[in-house]
């Protein structure tokens, strides 16, 4: 489109060395038999088990790939916010590097992108890959996160088009803890839903395990909802009336004589209260931790090399 590429496709890679070559050759394959204009950038998030080797060899064979690798660790969202950036494209694809995401469902994208959609997800139509521990963790995990305010797509992780207006939109959010599953949805502009079959994972093992997941999962409720600390507030001013009550029944006992033991009850309070406290302070920093992040000013990531022919 006049020396514009039509698609790019941004994939952040975290040792994920195995399943590359499958990746661009399944790329490449689908790119060219439906007649796509395009590009891959493949965004190293500090890997360690080869996987930037990898990408400078396969750009021997695939002039369309572009590298960039990060000087550390910096997270998916780091990368793929820096793929965004990067990306020449009339649209940009975003999809993991394990093979899930089928990139066949991209003719769906590029049809709902027609029809005026700015921002398309690709969304799982079934979980009938996961185990049964895995799919009810995850259904848990979106209702969480819409529970506690955070606007999520169901079924939706990072398989989503998004247009050139979309992208521009996008880098007006400059906070430095990203969390793109919640930001894009805020990003506004008319979106589309693209259901796909996820397929079983190439090589390798999930990036996010129970721990990982719980760790996101917080992240994002703190990243975009303020709920926690209003239910901390409900729950201090629940404790307050019941306290209340309870010193009302204590007065009414001693004025009639009864003798009060207690000593179960002011133990188990001590370390009701006690436990609540410290909740609540590790609640409030966390949202003290963000924003000491955010007043840093630091940047989301340093790029230590990069493939690249454009100008």
């Amino acid at each position: 489109m006049n020396n514009k590429l039509d698609i790019s496709v941004v994939v952040p890679l975290y040792n994920e060395a195995e399943s590359l070559p499958e990746l661009v050759a399944w790329i490449d394959r689908v790119a060219v038999s439906h007649g796509y204009a395009y590009e891959v950038i493949l965004v190293d998030d500090g890997s360690s088990d080869g996987s930037w080797e990898v990408v400078e060899s396969l750009r021997e064979k695939y002039p369309a790939i572009r590298g960039i690798g990060f000087a550390r660790n910096y997270g998916k969202s780091a990368a793929l916010y820096c793929g965004f950036a990067a990306a020449e494209g009339e649209v940009v694809i975003t999809m993991d590097a394990d093979l899930q995401d089928d990139i066949e469902a991209i003719d769906g994208f590029l049809k709902k992108y027609q029809e005026g959609c700015e921002v398309v997800y690709g969304v799982r139509s079934s979980r009938a890959t996961d185990t049964a521990f895995k799919r009810t963790t995850a259904q848990g995990f979106y209702k969480l996160m819409r529970l506690m305010g955070t606007p999520v797509i169901d079924n939706h992780a990072d398989f989503r088009l998004m247009s050139r207006p979309a992208l521009e939109a996008l880098s007006q959010f400059g906070e430095v803890n990203l969390f793109l599953r919640g930001i894009v949805p805020m990003v506004g502009f008319r979106s589309g839903i693209v259901e796909y079959e996820r397929h079983e994972r190439f090589a390798g093992e999930s990036k996010y395990p129970l721990g990982k997941m719980v760790s996101f999962a917080f992240d994002g409720i703190t990243s975009f909802s303020t709920m926690p600390i209003r239910l901390i507030t409900l729950a201090g001013f629940g404790i307050f009336v019941v306290s209340l009550l309870a010193l009302l029944i204590f007065l009414v006992q001693k004025l009639l004589g009864y003798t009060v033991q207690g000593w179960a009850t002011l133990m188990g309070s001590i370390w009701l209260m006690g436990g609540l406290q410290l909740l609540a302070l590790g609640v409030l920093g966390e949202y003290i931790g963000k924003i000491y992040m955010e007043v840093k000013h630091r940047p989301r990531f340093v790029i230590e090399q990069v493939l690249d022919d454009s100008p």
